[in-house]
């Protein structure tokens, strides 16, 4: 399957305009995706994305600096879906401040929504921030009624199980951006969350 251009179709049958939209360009089997990292949202400069042809994205050198310290060697995003794994943003386009549009959350939740019904045989979901926690919840409210992630500091939840239907969903911290490798506290803790999200892939 082509993600680019499920995402690209799903964003037109919603209305939403695509232009300043960054989609994970990769084809992939579905059957094959385990894990689903929710981050925040995609960088100002597309050249950093994940999923950018550029040599060295700054998404993929913070987050496989944090993939490697968890145990896990990868090269490029192809060792990543390889694993089972899939990055994904909660929102598609850029942050315009330091906070994120609740309204532009909203508009979008059709696109991550889309993306998750994708994979039929998902064990873990990880929400990289509180974008993707907000996004998420919103997404299980409305089909349960209530939120999966309690409305807390992270560290407070993160030591703690959670599940949507059987899948395990583990709350934790944006894994990009240029100041991260600098906060070895906040490092530690993601690296500890993606180790035990490959624990459980072991199962």
């Amino acid at each position: 399957m082509n993600i680019l251009n499920h995402l690209t179709e799903t964003a037109t049958r919603h209305g939403l305009v695509t232009d300043s939209m960054q989609f994970p360009d990769c084809i992939l089997d579905p059957g094959s995706i385990k894990v689903v990292m929710i981050n925040e949202a995609v960088p100002k400069n597309p050249d950093d994305w994940f999923y950018s042809k550029a040599e060295d994205a700054e998404n993929r050198r913070t987050a496989f600096r944090l993939f490697e310290a968890a145990g896990l060697h990868v090269n490029s995003m192809d060792d990543v879906l390889g694993m089972g794994i899939y990055i994904t943003a909660a929102l598609k386009t850029p942050k315009e401040g330091y906070f994120a549009d609740p309204a532009a959350i909203k508009a979008q939740l059709p696109l991550l929504e889309s993306e998750l019904e994708l994979f039929p045989n998902l064990k873990a979901i990880m929400l990289m921030g509180d974008v993707a926690k907000k996004a998420f919840n919103l997404i299980t409210k409305k089909k349960s009624n209530k939120n999966v992630i309690p409305s807390k500091s992270t560290y407070r939840i993160r030591q703690f199980e959670y599940y949507w239907n059987d899948i395990r969903v583990f709350p934790s911290y944006i894994m990009t951006g240029a100041n991260l490798l600098i906060d070895k506290g906040k490092c530690d803790m993601i690296t500890d969350d993606i180790r035990r999200m490959l624990k459980l892939l072991q199962v």
